[in-house]
């Protein structure tokens, strides 16, 4: 098994996306000092790669229980399935967690990856169940209500592509 990795997205992309799609979140709010990271490659598909976002962990995620789509890194971060997206590899970056220059940060993150890699064999096998769901259920579920659509995304990233290619 492919190990997964932390990488940055292009925010140009990620705001692209994010015109398309409600779920999205986008990589960096203004009060924010560190931009969002994402795992990957979460699944491999059609010839995307798709990436997950980590979120914060928050008050109210102590008492949510872990699901297909919602995955919990210790009290550190989440990982939403739910909202996973392609994007082209050559607009992402894998973090180097070594050279990250804030010492608290870079232990947040270090402790972020160690989790993710001890559980990466369920976080890839819950993405392509989620993405199986959403394909199967479009609408007709809880979860795949909350799910990105990820057929349009994957619409949009080829467009991406070949707007890049032709300038």
């Amino acid at each position: 098994m492919e190990i997964l990795g932390l990488y940055e997205i292009d925010s140009s992309y990620i705001n692209f996306l994010a015109s398309f799609e409600q779920h999205l979140f986008r990589n960096k709010k203004v009060t924010q000092i560190f931009s969002r990271k994402y795992v990957g490659i979460v699944l491999k598909i059609n010839d995307f790669d798709y990436f997950a976002p980590l979120s914060s962990f928050k008050e109210k995620h102590k008492r949510l229980t872990e699901t297909v789509d919602f995955i919990k890194l210790g009290t550190y971060s989440v990982i939403n399935l739910n909202n996973m997206f392609p994007a082209p590899i050559s607009i992402c970056k894998q973090v180097d967690i070594l050279n990250l220059q804030d010492v608290h940060y870079k232990n947040l993150v270090r402790a972020e990856y160690r989790i993710i890699r001890q559980k990466s064999q369920l976080i890839v096998e819950n993405a392509k169940s989620v993405y199986h769901h959403k394909l199967v259920n479009d609408g007709k579920s809880k979860l795949s209500q909350r799910c990105n659509d990820f057929k349009l995304l994957e619409e949009k990233c080829s467009e991406w592509i070949k707007t890049r290619k032709k300038s």
